[in-house]
């Protein structure tokens, strides 16, 4: 009996950067399938996470759909335009309470002035992950680390401590997780109501909690989702999901963005002092 392989491979790209793919091997035998995608494991046996990892897509400039616009930067030109996106929540748009609804919209006006990414602040759960620099995922038994380039910021997820209750709000909110099957969750909570979604506005307070799920689709794509509740802000949970790829460089690696020096001249040069006019 004859066996015939092939090989089936689908790269993501954009440039010429490689940012994720997926290998299929089949190897077909009178017609049948002899091989099936298998979750790769860690010494632990949980699906194996580790890796640089990155969101495509403009989630982190608008979660809901919007066509192109012009940026609050008429400097910077088509520069500094916001691209359309088809957005990343579930029914397409973010269940406001009325008075939300209106904040929102304010805050997007306002955004240079009131977006506390454009000052270098930690961006908080779930934003980092689809800001549009890589994340990385250190994976082990009792906790995971996840580091984020924007700004060095970074967080423990506590696997063995569910009932850990965090003393005070934070930055990056407050992490536990389990494993449902092959997905882990997480639950965030402890959050300060100063971190937005995204660029235009999107807000919280401090109430938020935020479920993620992190699924693997492939050896290089993972399913990213998470689940956002704030009786103080929306009428009821709403969802986002996108995918998260794999670094796929030899040298792939975490780089600094030390953004704190890039946003003084914007937070306080105004009370730089000015010489005297004659």
């Amino acid at each position: 009996m004859q066996l015939k392989r092939a090989i089936v491979l689908t790269v993501y790209f954009t440039g010429s950067l490689v940012l994720g793919g997926c290998a299929t091997v089949v190897s077909q035998s009178e017609g049948e399938v002899g091989y099936e995608w298998q979750v790769p494991r860690d010494g632990y046996g949980n699906p194996d996470l580790n890796g640089i990892w990155q969101a495509l897509g403009t989630a982190h400039l608008d979660l809901e759909p919007h066509a192109a616009r012009m940026g609050p930067i008429v400097a910077l030109g088509a520069t500094g335009a916001i691209p359309a996106g088809l957005g990343v929540v579930e029914g397409g748009t973010i269940p406001y309470q009325d008075w939300a609804l209106s904040q929102r919209d304010e805050n997007r006006a306002n955004w240079l002035e009131r977006d506390p990414a454009v000052k270098c602040f930690m961006p908080g759960i779930p934003r980092a992950t689809y800001m549009p620099l890589p994340l990385q995922i250190i994976q082990g038994d009792k906790t995971q680390i996840f580091a984020y380039e924007y700004a060095s910021a970074a967080r423990v997820v506590y696997m063995d401590r569910p009932d850990f209750e965090h003393p005070f709000e934070a930055w990056m909110g407050h992490s536990r997780g389990h494993w449902e099957g092959d997905t882990l969750v997480i639950r965030v909570d402890a959050h300060v109501p100063d971190t937005w979604f995204d660029q235009s506005g999107n807000f919280h307070s401090e109430a938020l909690v935020v479920e993620e799920r992190y699924t693997l689709m492939s050896d290089n794509i993972i399913q990213y989702e998470a689940t956002m509740t704030d009786e103080n802000v929306f009428t009821r949970p709403w969802k986002i999901s996108l995918p998260l790829y794999r670094r796929l460089e030899p040298n792939a690696q975490l780089l600094e963005f030390k953004c704190v020096e890039f946003a003084e001249e914007l937070m306080y040069g105004h009370l730089v002092k000015k010489p005297a006019e004659d």
